[in-house]
């Protein structure tokens, strides 16, 4: 029994008798049963986490804020990759579930009708996050795309430009990107500017794509004064095409990207973004988890809200 206490962090044993039994426990190899331990609890000591994509780089820095809190916890993070396919994460979602999980933490507010029965019908805390514009199935987590969207409109207005494209990707399966480029394009509508270009692709190369989407929409329509970006990986590539032309930025054309990603620091002109509170949203969707685990109350409709950072490609008004 005092084994099972240690090995359960559970009741008062003395610190010599636990480091000798966890140092056997070493010694042997020993790894409890958590299987047999959630037969009787119906539960296991792991969170769900269900994302889009790993090589996108917005989630890795959402996973560091959701370690961060989980590990001061009995919790541990398993995640799953749905590469923004409703039928795939209603398959990840199923698999996940029937592990019978502590909580879930899923990316977004649309799902399948089956993949919203299921985290209705799972009974545990489920945590929606990213997105704000939208009904939760339990709590949520996020920004407003649209309001971001049409903050960063504004901004582009109040700086002069009227010349305005718009560089991103393919809608159906990003809904946060069309979100924004719908609260986008009806501020600019409200002061009578329509996006002049649009131009949207799927797969490869962010960087890659960004210049030839640049290219291609300039040649179309040279004298437009400003793209707006759907991410900063494409902005940065769209950037490093104009800084080869020659192009005058701000001055000739403005450029504005989404996501405030730390790793663009280093490019020869600061692009001009908007924080996307990734790290906050991690943490506190970890944190609703392992309070609701124990039973706390919480917030369980958290908005955060994103600031514009003007860097070097957007004129200030």
């Amino acid at each position: 029994m005092t084994v099972s206490r240690v090995l359960r962090n559970r009741g008062d044993v003395s610190a010599a008798t636990r480091e000798r039994v966890l140092t056997a426990a070493k010694e042997l190899g020993y790894v409890p049963n958590k299987i047999a331990g959630a037969l009787a609890s119906q539960r296991v000591n792991l969170v769900a986490v269900i994302i889009p994509s790993l090589s996108n780089m917005v989630f890795p820095e959402v996973l560091s804020g959701i370690s961060q809190i989980l590990e001061d916890t009995d919790l541990q993070p398993v995640v799953g990759v749905t590469d923004y396919l409703p039928e795939k994460e209603e398959k990840v979602l199923y698999e996940m579930l029937s592990w019978r999980p502590s909580g879930v933490i899923i990316a977004g507010l649309e799902h399948t009708d089956a993949a919203r029965a299921m985290l209705k019908a799972s009974g545990i805390p489920v945590v929606e996050i990213m997105d704000t514009d939208g009904n939760p199935v339990d709590a949520m987590v996020g920004i407003s795309h649209r309001r971001a969207g049409r903050e960063m409109a504004l901004a582009i207005l109040e700086a002069g430009y009227k010349k305005i494209a718009f560089l991103g990707t393919k809608m159906p399966l990003d809904h946060r990107a069309r979100k924004r480029f719908e609260g986008f394009t009806e501020a600019l509508a409200k002061s009578g500017v329509e996006v002049c270009e649009r131009e949207f692709y799927s797969g490869g190369s962010a960087l890659a794509k960004g210049r030839e989407m640049t290219q291609a929409v300039l040649e179309r329509t040279p004298d437009i004064d400003f793209i707006y970006y759907s991410n900063d990986m494409i902005g940065a590539g769209g950037l490093l095409y104009l800084l080869e032309q020659g192009v005058d930025i701000p001055g000739q054309i403005g450029l504005a990207g989404f996501n405030g990603v730390e790793l663009l620091q280093g490019l020869p002109r600061q692009l001009a973004t908007m924080d996307a509170c990734r790290l906050d949203i991690g943490r506190k969707a970890a944190e609703i988890i392992a309070r609701r685990v124990t039973e706390e109350s919480v917030d369980t409709e958290i908005a955060l809200s994103p600031t514009i950072s003007y860097g070097d490609t957007l004129r200030r008004p």
